[in-house]
């Protein structure tokens, strides 16, 4: 039997409602909502003219700024393990080459 659940989820004070499959969905998803809230509230301290909806853009901006650093670096990261293995590769070629009586 599959693990259904309707969860609620509080951002800015307002209610959104979410179907979730796995426990994991649930903990991830109440895990975002805290962080946008979060986020929110201290957005709110240091901009205190600013109406909710540019606080929830300031947010929204921030997540995306900080999800973009995270795949560029994700991209570089794959490219010198790639790069690592095709120099492990090319010494491995060199001593086979060499061993060819072993």
């Amino acid at each position: 039997m599959d693990w259904k659940q309707r969860i609620k989820i509080d951002i800015a004070g307002r209610p959104y409602f979410f179907r979730v499959e796995k426990e994991e969905d649930e903990e991830q998803l109440r895990k975002a909502g805290k962080l946008i809230d979060e986020k929110l509230f201290q957005n709110q301290q240091r901009y205190k003219d600013k109406d909710i909806q540019d606080l929830l853009a300031f947010v929204a901006l921030q997540f995306a700024t900080k999800t973009i650093e995270l795949e560029t670096v994700a991209v570089s990261t794959e490219q010198v393990e790639v790069d690592r293995l095709k120099q492990i590769n090319e010494q491995l070629d060199t001593f086979l080459n060499q061993c060819t009586g072993c």
